[in-house]
């Protein structure tokens, strides 16, 4: 909008400039070519073509002396293509002096001084709207940053808080079944002692039911103790802690796609699983790679472990193997199950295990 108010106040001073010329239809024709020329310019401005107009507009000079009036608007076009010499052939018009009145060599070059002027004010202008703009995609960018570092903390804040509470769950179990369950187990001992060296009928019945609810309570604290026990287990720093005990001979990549956590019978099934997996790589594989992904979908759980170590792919997969037929028994625990693939390509375990009816992971 500036530049097409500068544009206004300089194609006035042009008309006031023509309006002196003695001639009828030179004025208005010169004027017309102008307008035409300035109206190109600002519509391929930037580009050759613009360039080339402001060119053939100065030139036209040469020819059309009283084009010289119209100096000022192609200096500013000029100016706006960073190549104030393309408007130096209006100087051409000066040859035509004679056809030039004074006061129309006044008006224009008092004209390309306004030009040069507001040029370099709008010029000053576009580069504080640019500089502010440019400060705007930067703060903009920083707190995009920052809005993402924040999202990491939260994340790594909630994950120090889960870890902790799963250390506390795993506390309270060792708690209970050191000192509990320990005292249960004396007084399960002492229950049955005193069983054996009485010889009142009448205690004997309070006593066998005095030995039957310490049983129970032992049963209860035992289930408690496992339940607390197994929902402390996390599944990926278990599993990374055993990915670092291969690190040495292996590269290994845990690529876990799954919401919340994983139940806690597919969490010490896939576990188990991975374990028994990185122990037969060791053992058996000569690859260096091992690819461990996990994924959760609509009705099951899908675990891929896979080395590049060659293997016979001829072979009957694992049909004497200790450590594959428990994985073949884990996967059966959980309904799920379980197949293996050697290749030239490596050795594959790829297993899965159904979600159970209203299943939501904890």
């Amino acid at each position: 909008m500036i530049k097409l108010i500068d544009k206004a106040a300089i194609l006035l001073l042009c008309l006031v400039s023509f309006s002196f010329s003695e001639l009828a239809a030179a004025p208005v024709a010169a004027l017309l070519i102008a307008l035409s020329a300035t109206a190109l310019t600002s519509l391929y401005e930037g580009s050759r073509t613009a360039d080339l107009i402001i060119l053939a507009g100065s030139a036209g000079c040469l020819f059309f002396p009283l084009m010289f009036c119209a100096m000022p608007i192609m200096l500013y076009d000029a100016f706006r293509q960073k190549k104030p010499w393309l408007a130096l052939p209006t100087l051409l018009g000066l040859f035509g002096g004679s056809t030039l009145t004074h006061e129309q060599l006044l008006l224009t070059f008092i004209g390309g001084i306004i030009a040069a002027v507001l040029y370099l004010r709008v010029s000053t202008l576009e580069e504080s709207v640019s500089k502010l703009y440019s400060l705007r995609d930067e703060v903009e960018e920083q707190n995009l940053k920052l809005a993402d570092r924040n999202i990491r903390l939260a994340e790594a804040q909630d994950n120090e808080v889960h870890l902790a509470t799963l250390k506390e769950r795993n506390r309270i179990a060792r708690e209970i079944h050191d000192n509990v369950g320990h005292m249960l187990t004396r007084s399960l001992l002492q229950a049955g002692a005193l069983l054996i060296i009485n010889k009142d009928e009448k205690l004997k019945e309070p006593l066998t039911e005095l030995k039957d609810t310490l049983n129970t309570a032992m049963t209860s604290i035992r289930e408690s103790v496992h339940d607390l026990h197994d929902e402390s287990v996390d599944f990926k720093a278990v599993v990374n802690e055993s990915i670092r005990s291969v690190s040495d001979r292996f590269k290994v990549k845990l690529d876990c796609d799954y919401e919340g956590e994983l139940p806690v019978r597919i969490r010490l099934c896939f576990i188990a699983v991975i374990k028994e997996g990185l122990s037969n790589a060791v053992k058996h594989s000569k690859g260096d790679r091992i690819d461990i992904t996990v994924r959760e979908h609509p009705a099951f759980y899908q675990l891929t472990f896979e080395d590049n170590g060659a293997c016979d792919p001829e072979a009957e997969p694992g049909s004497d193997g200790i450590g594959l037929q428990n994985m073949r028994d884990r996967a059966a625990a959980v309904g799920g199950r379980v197949s293996f693939t050697p290749s030239k390509q490596g050795f594959r375990i790829f297993m899965t295990a159904p979600k159970q009816t209203g299943e939501r992971n904890t």
